[in-house]
C-alpha cells in the first residue's frame, strides 16, 4: 500500500492511501497541482510530508530505488538519445508491449524526431512498464492519443492493476476517469482534495 500523509509542495496539502491493485483517477482544473502531486510522490521535486510504500518510508531508500518502485510518467516523456531503442535496456523485451500499443516493431532504429507526440507518449509508457513498478503515477498518459490507442493503453494498464500494480491516473476526461478509476480524487484550486469513494 502507498500511504501519503500531509504531503506539501507549494500550495498543495494532500493525504490519501492507495491500495495494492487499485487505480485512482486524479482530476481537477489546470493549475490545481496534479502534476506537482505526482512528481512529489515520486520525490522528483522538493516536498514535505510522509510517503511510504508497504510501511517503508521514501527516505529510507535511495531516490533511484524509490523511483523504480514508484514510477512517474510525464505527459511528455523525456528523451536523452536520438534513437528510439537506445532508451530501452533490452529492446527485444520491449517489443511485445510496443506492438500491443499499435507501434511497428521496426520503430526501434527510428530517430526520436520522427515520432509523433502520441508515439512518444506510448513509447514512454512502454519504458515505464518495463520497470514493473509497484506504483505507476501516470500524468495524462493518453492526452495525445486517438480512441483506439487510448483503449489499448487502458487495457494494458488494467491488466497491470489486476496483477497488483497500483495506479494514480491524472486525466481531464471524465468518462475516462470513470472507466479506469475505482475512485476519483478531485484536486481543488487551493491544493486540497476531495476523495470520491464508490
Amino acid at each position: 500500500m502507498l500511504t501519503v500523509r500531509a504531503l506539501k509542495r507549494l500550495h498543495l496539502s494532500v493525504s490519501f492511501d492507495l491500495q495494492d491493485g487499485e487505480c485512482v483517477a486524479l482530476q481537477g482544473p489546470s493549475g490545481a497541482g496534479k502534476t506537482q502531486l505526482l512528481r512529489s510522490i515520486a520525490d522528483l521535486d522538493p516536498n514535505e510530508g510522509m510517503v511510504e510504500l508497504d510501511g517503508t518510508l521514501r527516505e529510507a531508500m535511495p531516490a533511484p530505488a524509490w523511483r523504480k518502485r514508484v514510477t512517474y510518467l510525464a505527459a511528455e516523456p523525456g528523451w536523452w538519445s536520438d534513437i528510439v531503442q537506445d532508451h530501452f535496456s533490452c529492446w527485444d523485451d520491449a517489443l511485445p508491449l510496443v506492438m500491443r500499443l499499435g507501434l511497428p516493431c521496426s520503430c526501434g532504429p527510428w530517430p526520436v524526431q520522427r515520432l509523433s507526440t502520441g508515439e512518444r507518449q506510448r513509447l514512454g509508457l512502454v519504458r515505464a512498464l518495463m520497470l514493473r513498478s509497484r506504483v505507476l503515477l501516470l500524468d495524462e498518459p493518453t492526452s495525445a492519443l486517438d480512441s483506439a490507442s487510448t483503449a489499448a493503453v487502458e487495457s494494458l494498464i488494467a491488466e497491470r492493476i489486476s496483477n497488483g500494480t497500483s495506479v494514480v491516473w491524472s486525466t481531464h476526461d471524465n468518462a475516462q476517469a470513470c472507466r479506469v478509476g475505482s475512485r476519483v480524487i478531485v484536486m481543488n484550486a487551493d491544493g486540497g482534495i476531495e476523495d470520491n469513494r464508490p
